[in-house]
């Protein structure tokens, strides 16, 4: 199986369980690997027969926005879910970075996989 990937993709939202976290945006960084079978687009070299990273990216964008998780895991779990319900994806690989969150550590955060290759 072929993997199209989104990585690096910054969002800014409302995420965490402290009350002072409730108050401001922080930044996720998020990165999504994604099993897809290319081989109809190799041979048509037209969008519509890909997944559309440039959709992908825009659709979890707009979920993590609109989410206000307090936990990064169920965030994660979300995404995994929307990948599969609204993309057709069958297997995923979700990594949120919170960098920050712990002082001292650079890069916090959680990383799912859900589906089978």
């Amino acid at each position: 199986m072929d993997t199209i990937f989104v990585h690096g993709l910054v969002v800014e939202c409302v995420i965490g369980v402290w009350e002072w976290e409730r108050q401001i945006t922080q930044k996720l960084i998020i990165d999504l690997d994604m099993d897809w079978d290319i081989k109809a687009a190799v041979a048509s070299d037209a969008l519509e027969d890909t997944l559309s990273y440039k959709d992908v990216a825009k659709r979890v964008s707009t979920y993590v926005r609109d989410a206000e998780a307090n936990l990064v895991e169920t965030l994660a779990d979300g995404i995994a879910t929307l990948l599969s319900e609204e993309f057709g994806v069958k297997w995923c690989r979700v990594r949120i970075n919170k960098r920050g969150a712990v002082t001292g550590a650079g890069d916090v955060g959680v990383e799912i996989e859900r589906g089978s290759r």
